[in-house]
């Protein structure tokens, strides 16, 4: 049987890089060398794609990756059959890819920058593509369309980069007049909680607003919600299937970036201590908004599990999830009786089909 060519791309030019260096580094090292030819190819915070010419991947968390001796250039071609073009002196090697792997979160990985380029090259890829990839990182498109879908979800309010510059004082006294505080304030465009804030009083709103807005033109601001975090898996194309449900008990005043990457004061708690009636709402709410997304192949949606009632409230959609030794995605996955390596294959085989 013939192996497939997998070009797993991580790095990027992103706030999230270092975590894209840490889900890279365990897909690969559970990707089977038996069944793929596997071309790790990075994108270094300056924007240089190279072709990693090592097979420690323990070497990219660290960022020593880039100083392998045996790395090359490369780029994907959108030149349809051409592929990954890597660079020799004046020579350019073609390499066949069957399938793009792409383990970039945020800006240019997972927007539907990059799934638009491997759309050209006519390269099949794994997760969401264009549409529903650049609807679920605006988070604000994401609630327009969740609320077409009448899924319940904490209420907003947009705040521009522009509002805030001609009159702050205007847009503090709308936020005021619309929710009590605490309020979580958001940057439209950013995942692994890169610009989050969670603000209790006008001063610590404006220097919230002021945060959020260094990462995007759009800022949301949105109603606490005193309920549990809950995630779910979802996984599939045109039948897509809902993991079990998972929990976060923080450790901290929210799952902040610390909390997810650099702390260990978080907990993650499978399956999530709500009960079952609870749980089949939110499975059955994460496969309506994944469908109503247009997603495909795979996402990870998150809510809210309200303490009294347990009323399910969606947060949002993370359509390339991290892929760490501690995240969600996977764990969720393996708990729902599909081990690391097996999800991976069925991945690889669902970019195939769609």
């Amino acid at each position: 049987m013939k192996k497939l060519s997998v070009c797993v791309l991580f790095g990027g030019m992103s706030p999230e890089h270092e975590v894209s260096l840490r889900s890279a580094e365990s897909v690969l090292n559970h990707l089977d060398p038996n069944k793929y030819n596997i071309f790790p190819v990075g994108i270094t915070k300056s924007g240089s794609w190279i072709l990693f010419g090592g097979k420690d991947y323990s070497l990219l968390p660290s960022g020593q990756w880039e100083n392998h001796p045996d790395n090359r250039q490369v780029a994907i071609s959108p030149v349809r059959g051409q592929g990954l073009l890597s660079f020799e002196g004046d020579c350019v090697v073609r390499e066949r890819i069957d399938v793009v792997f792409p383990v970039i979160h945020g800006e240019n990985g997972e927007d539907g920058s990059l799934q638009g380029l491997l759309q050209i090259a006519g390269i099949p890829y794994v997760g969401p593509h264009v549409a529903a990839s650049a609807t679920c990182m605006d988070k604000c498109l994401t609630k327009l369309v969740a609320d077409q879908a009448n899924v319940r979800q904490a209420d907003w309010l947009l705040v521009t980069r522009q509002d805030l510059e001609a009159d702050e004082a205007q847009r503090l006294n709308a936020i005021e007049a619309k929710f009590s505080y605490p309020v979580f304030v958001k940057p439209a465009g950013t995942g692994s909680s890169v610009g989050v804030s969670k603000a209790k009083n006008r001063e610590a709103l404006s220097k919230a607003l002021h945060a959020a807005a260094k990462y995007d033109t759009k800022v949301l601001v949105e109603e606490f919600i005193n309920g549990r975090e809950v995630e779910v898996a979802v996984l599939g194309n045109r039948t897509p299937a809902a993991s079990v449900c998972g929990e976060i008990d923080s450790g901290a005043e929210f799952y902040d970036y610390d909390a997810k990457y650099i702390s260990e004061c978080s907990r993650l708690y499978i399956p999530a201590r709500i009960s079952d009636g609870a749980s089949e709402k939110v499975r059955e709410a994460a496969v309506r908004v994944y469908e109503a997304l247009g997603c495909q192949g795979l996402s990870r949606v998150d809510f809210f599990v309200t303490y009294e009632g347990e009323d399910v409230v969606f947060n949002e959609i993370n359509t390339i999830p991290g892929f760490t030794s501690i995240s969600m995605y996977p764990k969720l996955f393996e708990a729902s009786g599909i081990p690391y390596s097996e999800l991976l294959d069925q991945l690889i085989e669902l970019a195939q089909k769609a």
